[in-house]
């Protein structure tokens, strides 16, 4: 009998709460979401999910009595449970106001603890459409659909080479769903995408709009270069050896390192001289066992990482070299220049590497100018 009244009364509280959540989803406020599927407002870490619903449009579902739906083949009490969880999601959740505490639902569905949510509170695994609306909505409304993937992206290494160059608008136009759905977007891929539009949108969000103000996002390493090189642009003379390598040299070497492999930061490491003499690119393909193809092409790679993040600074790098080397020319005993050419040379060089001629000429001894010597490899 104790039992029975339970079941009565848990009964009973599901069904009133569905004729709650169905009276505040019918009202006008929500016809926009009548016409998406269930599975809309469903993570990839809930628990339990009435499968057979999840295709079915949120408005059919609405027009069926309780009755009827309990009834459906495979759905038992903890799939309506799951269903009205998923109705209450709904009527809670605007597109335009998600809370991102909803992405640190951990897979039992209780609340999320520390250790459960990751560092930087991603996690791609609960990710759902309005979760991404909110994301992508994020990024048209600031203006940041022209921007390249790889310029926001944590680290290089994670997003595969093929979309560092792609726009985040090319994605803010699909559903996740149609983003998943693409050829040759993977996991990884997918993982990737999901994490930038994230960041974006943790930076954007509470920013309200000012009209006589603007918000410019950069990689912090980048903006420490460029704000140095700003300074320089604007006053006369030329700093030693040790500031360029520390304000300039160093920040840039540090962004190819959090880009790029081991071997290549090894390897540009060596082309700057850090740990001794610079290394040709004879010298680095004896040394690491590879032909200077294979070297040429590791250097493009440290080019290709600084045009995404920095797409500006091969202007600026060569302005600032302009300056160093009209200024120097006129000096009897001028600063060292040399890692600072080198470094213009391997960060942005006078064109693609791999061709005969002068591309090694960052990396030979300088004159008292601050020419470059022509040398061999």
């Amino acid at each position: 009998m104790k039992s029975g009244m339970t079941t009565s009364i848990e009964e009973f509280r599901v069904i009133s709460r569905f004729e709650s959540l169905r009276k505040i989803l019918l009202s006008d406020e929500y016809s926009s979401y009548l016409d998406k599927p269930l599975a809309y407002w469903a993570l990839p870490t809930d628990r339990r999910l009435p499968l057979a619903f999840l295709g079915r449009k949120l408005g059919d579902l609405l027009d069926t009595p309780f009755g009827n739906l309990s009834a459906t083949p495979g759905i038992g009490r903890k799939k309506i449970d799951s269903f009205v969880e998923l109705l209450s999601r709904a009527a809670n959740t605007n597109p335009a106001e998600l809370p991102l505490d909803v992405l640190a639902t951990p897979k039992n569905g209780t609340a999320a603890s520390k250790s459960n949510v990751p560092t930087n509170g991603f996690d791609p695994e609960a990710v759902s459409e309005v979760v991404w609306i909110r994301w992508r909505s994020s990024v048209i409304n600031h203006g940041l659909g022209d921007e390249k993937l790889g310029r926001f992206a944590p680290s290089l290494q994670r997003v595969t080479h093929v979309i560092w160059n792609t726009t985040l608008e090319s994605y803010s136009n699909y559903s996740l769903a149609e983003i998943r759905a693409m050829k040759t977007h993977g996991q990884k891929r997918v993982r990737a995408i999901l994490e930038i539009f994230y960041n974006v949108h943790k930076v954007v969000s509470e920013m309200g709009p000012q009209k006589h103000l603007v918000v410019r996002l950069v990689p912090r390493l980048i903006d420490q270069a460029e704000q140095w090189i700003g300074r320089m642009l604007q006053k006369p003379g030329v700093p030693e050896r040790e500031e360029i390598f520390e304000k300039l040299v160093s920040p840039l070497l540090e962004q190819v390192r959090i880009d790029a492999t081991q071997q290549i930061a090894s390897l540009a490491e060596n082309r700057l001289g850090l740990d001794g003499p610079i290394t040709s690119v004879r010298q680095a393909a004896r040394t690491m066992g590879l032909t200077r193809a294979r070297v040429y092409q590791l250097l493009n790679e440290v080019n290709d990482i600084l045009m995404v993040r920095w797409p500006t600074g091969r202007r600026q790098m060569y302005d600032l070299r302009d300056k160093f080397l009209a200024e120097t020319a006129a000096m009897e005993n001028p600063p060292d220049l040399t890692q600072f050419l080198a470094a213009v040379e391997l960060f942005y060089p006078g064109s693609r590497r791999g061709a005969a001629g002068p591309l090694e000429q960052a990396a030979q001894p300088v004159g008292g100018n601050g020419q470059a010597k022509k040398t061999g490899e």
